[in-house]
């Protein structure tokens, strides 16, 4: 029996002369775009400091196509193959023309949400449409990925922008080739974009000539009012850092308290988003004295600050006013994502000078060993270090934090870029509002020297890892940092990899707790026990390889923060009369979030 099809009337203009009229504002619309996006490109000059090629594209498919076409037989094997999937696609549709119910050639991965409108799978065309573009898309990432000769860097780098290319080429991206964005256009008489260009246009005037895509409605958060609330003070100020005290929920505390480093390519508050889902605000009410390192938003007169100035005027400052704050001398900390690259080399250098003040270190997400960092490697060679660090001296000494953003989002541009160019300028939608896409949102920007000297002697160089990176005149050897440490990594992470974080287990030379939390960067850290998201795994046992661990872990389901305040409460001493900030030789500044945290 033939199965039912769509009826014409949802792909047909409900008003032609309404379209129509929507079609003239459109193409008003499309000219003022146009000429909005030249007139910031004169504007903003050369972005990259005069680099034709800031991302070493062009050498990289040199290279390609010189091994490639050594090897002319692969490219006719594939061509073959492709032709025999198109050959079954054509007799698959011909089939389902005929009434009969026959299998997909080939189908979206399973956390592919591009395809997820039913006509993708129920209408023949869309679902032809679909089926091609994924076969092709295949042929085309095998083909690239499997030519014989290429160093591992070079292949890794085509395989990334391949799947770049072939991500921006999907038929959801288009008006004619995307079932719900036709729909709507038919059915609003082309509103839908009319409201789209509208989009667009804001975010060109936002990123003043640079297309902003917003991810979550900008105007509904701000931090302080409906973002980063737990009850805190600023009780130290630097040029890098405000620390923050938080006001204590419970009668008693531990005696020790809990430094946490965020990283500073975003902003703190990612740990204090809202009231359900605030890891601070539970770990103060599990009973911890917790502070929190909210680091400044740098500008051209910061521009000169190194990755020694960050673990001196962060770690160290943030160490000394604690013991006035409270007493207490010892403390835990916690380093999250690139806070955990810091407090890894701190630890190394505070074992040479024997400076136990530390006495543990919990790591969220966080890499020493950068061997298998995954994605973020392709931006990383000579030519492209260079085009950043031309870039920064010609804006003043700084990377603009939209950049490192639109790095990050490139690891997951499906979810991160098309779904939004989809949502807000074809459908013509306000993105929806979501606290964590906000955060994400709110960039912060890099000092030349701290960021260069990062990306140099942990991506490219691997320096702390192989015990050659030199801070403050001293060298860095991980394996004299022997206090207790706890690595949680996540399964899909796609910036810090759970295979690069196991490293780090053979590093430390003290007593090491290994977890893998589902999800990835973000909400593999953040996942309160009330949310019953998710899982974790554990196993005592470090083997060499990290396969060999999750063979032998058990699954929890839910929140890995139970198990992490079992490990941590050990570790953490008596408990003494809850503190109150400012109780100590350190007076209240001003209240959290502080003004670090609201820096544009």
């Amino acid at each position: 029996m033939a199965e039912p099809q769509k009826t014409p009337t949802d792909y047909r203009i409900n008003d032609p002369a309404e379209f129509s009229r929507n079609m003239v504002k459109i193409a008003a619309q499309s000219q003022r775009l146009v000429t909005d996006f030249l007139k910031g490109q004169v504007r903003n000059g050369k972005p990259n400091g005069g680099s034709a090629d800031p991302l070493n594209l062009g050498q990289t498919f040199v290279d390609f196509l010189g091994h490639a076409m050594r090897h002319p037989g692969h490219f006719v094997e594939a061509n073959f193959r492709l032709w025999q999937d198109y050959l079954a696609l054509w007799h698959h549709t011909a089939r389902r023309m005929l009434g009969e119910e026959v299998p997909p050639v080939i189908e979206p991965s399973s956390g592919d949400k591009r395809f997820r409108d039913k006509d993708w799978s129920e209408h023949q065309v869309f679902d032809f449409i679909k089926q091609s573009y994924l076969l092709s898309a295949r042929w085309l990432q095998s083909t690239m990925g499997d030519v014989k000769g290429l160093d591992p860097k070079t292949r890794k780098k085509v395989d990334f922008y391949t799947k770049q290319f072939a991500d921006a080429l999907s038929p959801s991206n288009f008006l004619f080739t995307n079932p719900e964005v036709l729909r709507e256009t038919f059915k609003s008489n082309g509103e839908n974009l009319v409201k789209g260009l509208n989009n667009m246009l804001k975010d060109l005037e936002r990123g003043k000539g640079q297309l902003a895509i917003r991810q979550t409605d900008m105007d509904f958060f701000e931090v302080g009012r409906n973002l980063a609330l737990t009850p805190g003070k600023i009780v130290y100020q630097n040029d890098l850092l405000q620390l923050i005290q938080y006001v204590p929920t419970t009668e008693e505390q531990y005696e020790r308290p809990l430094v946490i480093f965020p990283p500073w390519i975003n902003k703190y508050y990612i740990l204090d988003l809202g009231e359900k889902n605030s890891f601070v605000k539970w770990a103060t009410a599990r009973g911890y004295t917790v502070f929190v390192a909210s680091w400044v938003n740098p500008d051209k007169r910061l521009a000169q600050k190194t990755f020694e100035d960050y673990m001196r005027e962060g770690i160290f400052d943030a160490l000394d006013a604690i013991e006035k704050a409270t007493g207490v001398k010892e403390v835990n900390a916690i380093g999250y994502c690139i806070g955990g690259t810091l407090l890894s080399a701190t630890l190394a250098y505070m074992a040479a000078k024997g400076d136990n003040r530390i006495k543990s270190a919990t790591f969220f997400a966080a890499q020493a060993d950068f061997s298998e960092a995954g994605d973020l490697q392709v931006f990383i060679d000579d030519e492209q270090l260079k085009s950043m660090e031309d870039t920064m001296k010609a804006q003043g000494g700084y990377l603009d934090g939209a950049k490192m953003a639109t790095t990050f989002n490139m690891l997951r541009s499906n979810d991160l870029i098309w779904s939004f160019v989809v949502n807000n300028y074809l459908l013509g939608k306000d993105p929806m509002r979501f606290d964590l896409l906000y955060w994400n949102s709110d960039t912060t920007r890099m000092p030349i020297k701290m960021h260069m000297f990062y990306l140099r002697e942990c991506y490219k160089e691997n320096s702390l890892a192989k015990g050659k990176m030199v801070l403050a005149g001293e060298k860095l050897d991980l394996s004299k940092v022997k206090i207790p440490i706890y690595l949680q990594s996540a399964k899909e992470d796609h910036i810090a990899p759970y295979r690069s974080v196991y490293k780090s287990t053979k590093l430390f030379k003290g007593p090491v707790t290994f977890m893998m939390a589902g999800s990835g960067h973000i909400a593999g850290v953040i996942n309160p026990p009330d949310a019953h998201k998710y899982q974790h795994w554990t196993n005592d046992k470090l083997p060499e390889k990290v396969e060999e661990w999750i063979a032998g872990a058990n699954e929890t389901p839910g929140s890995w923060w139970p198990h992490w305040d079992k490990w941590l409460s050990k570790l953490s001493g008596k408990k003494v009369p809850a503190r109150e900030p400012g109780d100590g030789d350190l007076d209240v500044i001003e209240d959290a979030p502080g003004a670090y945290a609201k820096m544009k």
